[in-house]
């Protein structure tokens, strides 16, 4: 199962750098002027959960193997873009595929790096960014909601549930309000809303990027940063893509001790994707044995059989039950034969709703 989060923002706000930083790689150019990337480039990165290390310490583990979100770099916008300025139609699309938004601000006075509307200041940056996104969607709404109310008024009841819930949403956007307001009655006008693929429907995350002397407890610029998100029901990080960039190219066993100088406990990059695994209502569940221990993704709410088929479709489509140990129960039994003679090793069916940190063990007839 894949979940992608893509970074935005004005060209030269430090999106690149974060990437490079975020992946371990210089798969993205990052320079000093406007376009330096003109196609997305995509890195798939570890989501940190010392949860994993404690299971597989226990279950004797040959290997681990991590979860991981995908995060795809994508072009600078800029003012028009939702009219094609600056390759914008080819950048809205990239948003369009992604399932989340991570919203680059830069949040740091430099002269040597040039800003695309000759001033710092995030708010006014991320409204550019947010206009554009909505006349993008705005654009796509007005052709497509008049289209529906005319097949809706012969009769069709598929047209009546889209005139209804892409309505509420060209509503928002005529208002200046992002899509992502609508609120869909049932599960037929969710999945409607979702094939509709809106640009503002997307959860936003929105990551401050201070310089160093900023990076534990950011600055003014990233304090209005706060305010905008708390006001929204938004997630906001401080990360210095700058010293990110530098851990990345760090040996681990250095790492520590860099981060502890700066007064730091933990990287940037590290709240960026727990922020991001939030955004999306994502949760983990662990399988462990003595050839692995991997953590998994699934979304919040999600079934016994779904988690199964997470693994493998076989899994979900021959179902017969999980083997279920809470983690704190896996971890204070000593591993699966400890939780079975305590009676903490539930078998759970169908109808199981997993549970952050489950460690499950899953049987299936194909």
């Amino acid at each position: 199962m894949g979940f992608r989060c893509g970074i935005v923002g004005l060209p030269n706000v430090g999106k690149s750098t974060l990437f490079n930083a975020l992946t371990e790689t210089a798969a993205a150019q990052a320079a000093n002027y406007p376009f330096c990337t003109i196609e997305p480039n995509v890195g798939q990165v570890a989501v940190p959960d010392p949860r994993l290390d404690a299971i597989a310490a226990i279950a004797g583990s040959a290997k681990i193997v991590e979860t991981q979100l995908a995060f795809v770099d994508i072009a600078g916008l800029v003012r028009g873009a939702s009219k094609g300025e600056g390759l914008g139609n080819q950048f809205l699309a990239n948003i369009r595929e992604v399932d989340a938004i991570v919203h680059v601000l830069r949040c740091f006075e430099d002269g040597d790096v040039t800003h695309v509307e000759g001033k710092v200041d995030p708010i006014a940056d991320a409204e550019t960014v947010e206009t554009e996104l909505m006349l993008s969607d705005l654009e796509s709404l007005e052709k497509r909601v008049p289209a529906f109310q005319k097949k809706a008024a012969q009769g069709d009841k598929e047209a009546k549930a889209a005139a209804s819930v892409l309505g509420q949403a060209l509503d928002f956007l005529r208002e200046g309000q992002p899509a992502r307001l609508t609120k869909p009655k049932d599960e037929d006008e969710e999945r409607i809303f979702a094939q509709a693929q809106l640009i503002t429907a997307k959860p936003v995350l929105y990551v401050c990027n201070v310089d160093e002397g900023a990076a534990a407890e950011g600055n003014d610029l990233s304090a209005k940063v706060f305010a905008k998100a708390a006001s929204e029901g938004a997630k906001a990080v401080v990360v210095s893509a700058a010293i990110e960039a530098d851990i990345a190219t760090m040996a681990p066993e250095d790492r520590g001790d860099f981060l502890s100088d700066l007064g730091l406990t933990e990287t940037g990059l590290a709240r960026v994707i727990r922020a991001g695994y939030d955004l999306l209502h994502l949760l983990t569940f662990f399988t462990a044995g003595p050839k692995e221990a991997r953590a998994w993704t699934i979304e919040a709410g999600s079934k016994a059989p779904q988690a199964a088929g997470a693994i493998h479709s076989d899994f979900e489509r021959g179902f017969i039950r999980a083997e279920t140990i809470a983690y704190t129960d896996y971890v204070a039994c000593k591993g699966e034969a400890g939780a079975r003679e305590s009676g903490k090793l539930r078998s759970e069916g169908k109808d199981y709703v997993v549970h952050d940190g489950d460690v499950m063990l899953f049987r299936f007839n194909v």
